[in-house]
């Protein structure tokens, strides 16, 4: 099954595009769900820009070869795919509503560093050793975010970790993503998300859509699971609009991404949300970062772009000397 892998044609120049700007919306996307998280259930959140996203996504569609591209030989691998989505969306989503933003990011991040490290057995990429380096400063850099020689944490340890184990399944799915992206457009695999997304809510809701398993709940991660569905008044209607576009740009861009370059170049680029993630906290509920955030972002950041400039040395390299053998 590996042959099928080199038919997509290589561009990682267009692969660090897209994803920069599927981490913009990500972070417009996570400034909107924490902005609502305190009205609205999340399941509603995502019934709404799932079915607002599908539309967007079906225009896509059409534009990269009309429905009949929506056919495809592996939907368990899709619905694999999608469940994974799932997993690592609502687990992170219910951790920002308790959370500062920056906080939940920093948490998530380690989803780059595993998917570059998963790509070496998964897929059979090269990561040399300088990058593999790289990538442990850019870890180094998320420890020293998290600050692990402070036990004094206003939160459990298991809000803590829903972030952690959104990485991963958010990481799995990239892994599966390139996979399936050799024979399948970037936005059929987003449309397929999106419909995923509203079965698995409209299940959530006709389970707890009426609020009786939020009565008595303190947690505030679960009341966001569970409160009842409220219909958007207002301003929260264009919010919602704009979850809606989010989710069609995110799916688009992150699956293309993933498609265009190898997983583990395009992975550190990621890491373009943290910033955006402390910029948002800071403009919009006045989240500081103390100097030990900034320490960590610069030390994450440098991973990506050495990452980055690696990878176009490699490749100037192979193009002006003879094939021989491996790549």
């Amino acid at each position: 099954m590996r042959a099928p892998l080199v038919t997509v044609p290589q561009n990682t120049a267009a692969g660090i595009g897209f994803v920069l700007a599927g981490m913009a919306a990500i972070s417009i996307n996570d400034v909107l769900i924490k902005a609502l998280s305190g009205g609205y259930p999340l399941h509603q959140m995502v019934f709404i820009r799932s079915a607002i996203g599908i539309m967007f996504s079906l225009m896509l569609v059409q534009m990269e070869g009309g429905f009949s591209i929506l056919r495809t030989r592996n939907p368990g691998l899709h619905l694999m795919r999608g469940g994974l989505v799932v997993i690592s969306n609502l687990t992170y989503f219910a951790a920002l509503a308790v959370i500062p933003l920056a906080e939940a990011t920093a948490l998530f991040f380690v989803a780059p560093l595993m998917i570059t490290l998963l790509s070496i057995p998964l897929l059979g990429e090269k990561v040399g050793p300088l990058r593999l380096t790289a990538v442990t400063v850019g870890f180094a850099g998320v420890v020293l975010m998290m600050r692990p020689w402070d036990s004094q944490t206003e939160v459990s340890r298991f809000i803590l970790f829903l972030p952690v184990l959104s990485a991963l399944t958010y990481a799995l799915n990239q892994i599966l993503t390139r996979r399936l992206g050799a024979s399948t457009r970037a936005s059929a695999m987003a449309v397929y998300i999106q419909g995923i997304f509203i079965v698995v809510s409209l299940g959530f809701y006709a389970v707890a859509g009426d609020g009786r398993y939020a009565v008595g709940v303190e947690n505030g991660s679960l009341q966001f699971l569970l409160r009842a569905w409220v219909w958007p008044e207002g301003t929260d209607r264009w919010l919602f609009l704009g979850l809606g576009l989010n989710s069609a740009i995110i799916g688009f861009s992150l699956a293309q991404a993933y498609r265009l370059a190898d997983a583990a170049v395009v992975a550190p680029f990621e890491y373009i949300g943290l910033p955006l993630a402390i910029f948002w906290g800071w403009v919009i509920w006045g989240e500081v970062p103390v100097p030990v955030v900034w320490a960590g972002s610069a030390l994450i950041l440098g991973s990506g772009v050495f990452v980055f400039i690696r990878e176009r040395m490699q490749s100037r390299r192979v193009a002006a000397t003879p094939v021989q053998g491996r790549q």
